[in-house]
């Protein structure tokens, strides 16, 4: 048997090419997700993870490469 889709939750916010977030979600193990057509970028965090950073739709993120 095959399984598709990641093995634990997931909080995943989609980000139009401004760093806004346009839509965001709690995505349980073994889902998969849906194409936001505005969203250019994908972040996700653990489950849990953007209720406990206040973080929702009209927030703006940076997103940055780490310099090490």
């Amino acid at each position: 048997m095959h399984t598709i889709g990641m093995r634990f939750p997931l909080d995943v916010a989609f980000l139009d090419d401004d760093g806004t977030v346009v839509k965001t979600m709690h995505m349980r193990q073994r889902r998969i997700g849906v194409p936001v057509w505005r969203a250019v970028t994908v972040v996700e965090a653990e489950g849990g993870k953007f209720a406990r950073w206040g973080l929702r739709v009209g927030d703006v993120v940076e997103v940055r490469e780490d310099d090490s």
